[in-house]
């Protein structure tokens, strides 16, 4: 592979915009702070590490018509995405097993447009199969404690986070949860107004998070095993996960774009786009979320892309109690989460929520920066330039999602994956350039 040189005016490096000249194959070789005469010029677009979203379901092998490895990796590209990490359930078999992983990853073969690491999963009685699974390279351990809306990936209780977490903490790897802890029945009557997005909203409320997320924290204390908060929605439990970080706890939280982005004052009636859980709250909530990011409570910003055929997605009926839940936005996390907390805060602040931060997290260590010896895994994007999102731009499977005509801010106009250009002027250029992220 030949030696690529690019400069901008803004390249992103040592945690501030500067001009530079980057010299990459696979990795990056060199970094010089003043314009090459060789090298292609992108002027004032800004050059970052690529994207990464640790948080999305590709639902393959065994849920393949729902999504799929192949058209979920295009459309990351496409939205300046470089590294993606798959949940374990939604596939058929979830990857509780080791033998269900070893599934995942020949499922994923050819198919990898980015690169993917993967997520095990916890559920009651599986505890014996997390060592095999965690030698085998999985970056995080994902149970709910609720219902997840697959039968085969059932809830975990606190007996079982007591039997699993020491097995987790031994090999200091996270252990993700969906908080939210279904109390008692909500008196909400969203059974005799099943399309109104209110009675939803209404039919998850904030104390569920709060509890489950309070539950969590205890859990953290006791076993000592780090443990991250996913999709956090409600702005109540931000005091607690501060205290707990205050208190030196291993604790991290993200929250999604369409948690920012989105207000339920906002949210039409029977459009089943919007629904996911926890579900998107009002206004004054999400605002508390935006903050939260300067205070360094939440961490940093994934999509929990969860896409649905359309008649799953009720979007005919427009019934929110049938429809999946899940919002399809694999594409969006750059340009959808700039758009939403641009007027909170500035790109240097911005840029390592969706880099270097889940980086971190991932222990991802060639990723998230662009330095010398690191993966050449970059985007060059345009963060000034609004455009509106057309459905012939997503890529994919089902072109159902919130952002599709939203006027968006940021447009990628190149991605880079492992130095090979995937996506370029709208179009995909080279395909399968991704690798597996597997954390020896």
């Amino acid at each position: 592979m030949h030696k690529r040189k690019i400069y901008s005016n803004r390249v992103w490096i040592e945690g501030k915009l500067q001009p530079a000249t980057l010299t990459f194959n696979n990795s990056i070789s060199a970094i010089d702070f003043e314009k090459s005469f060789d090298a292609e010029d992108f002027g004032d677009a800004v050059i970052l590490p690529g994207v990464i979203d640790v948080h999305v379901h590709v639902n393959e092998p065994g849920r393949t018509e729902w999504e799929g490895f192949e058209t979920a990796t295009l459309a990351a590209a496409a939205g300046g995405s470089t590294t993606i990490i798959d949940m374990p359930l939604n596939a058929s078999p979830v990857t509780t097993t080791l033998d269900a992983f070893n599934q995942k990853l020949e499922a994923s073969k050819g198919k990898m447009n980015v690169n993917i690491g993967f997520y095990a999963g916890l559920i009651p009685g599986n505890a014996k199969e997390l060592e095999a699974l965690i030698t085998a390279g999985v970056v995080g351990v994902k149970c709910f404690l609720t219902h997840s809306g697959i039968d085969e990936f059932p809830n975990v209780t606190e007996a079982d986070l007591d039997e699993a977490m020491p097995i987790i903490a031994k090999y200091n790897i996270p252990l993700l949860a969906h908080c939210e802890l279904y109390d008692s029945e909500v008196d909400c009557d969203f059974d005799t107004n099943p399309t109104s997005y209110k009675h939803y909203l209404a039919s998850r409320p904030k104390q569920w998070e709060n509890d489950a997320i309070d539950l969590m924290i205890r859990m953290c204390r006791k076993h000592n095993c780090p443990v991250h908060i996913v999709h956090v929605a409600s702005a109540e439990a931000l005091s607690q996960i501060e205290a707990a970080k205050r208190e030196g706890l291993p604790i991290t939280a993200e929250t999604c774009a369409q948690y920012i982005l989105f207000n339920a004052e906002d949210i039409p009636d029977a459009n089943c786009i919007y629904k996911c859980a926890p579900p998107i709250r009002e206004k004054a909530n999400n605002e508390q979320l935006k903050q939260a990011f300067l205070t360094g409570v939440l961490d940093f910003i994934t999509t929990d892309h969860s896409p649905a055929p359309p008649n799953i997605k009720e979007m005919q009926s427009g019934n929110l109690k049938k429809a999946w839940g899940g919002i399809a936005g694999i594409q969006f996390l750059l340009t959808a989460s700039w758009t939403a907390l641009k007027n909170t805060m500035a790109l240097e602040q911005f840029i390592p929520l969706v880099t270097s931060k889940p980086a971190q997290f991932i222990k991802a260590d060639k990723k998230g920066e662009i330095k010398v010896g690191n993966d050449a895994d970059i985007v060059i994007w345009n963060p000034e330039e609004i455009e509106t999102v057309k459905e012939s731009d997503v890529f994919f499977r089902y072109k159902i999602s919130p952002y599709i005509a939203k006027d968006l801010n940021g447009k990628v106009l190149e991605t880079i994956v492992n130095g090979a250009t995937v996506f370029h002027n709208q179009s995909i250029q080279n395909k399968n350039k991704g690798q597996w992220l597997l954390q020896k």
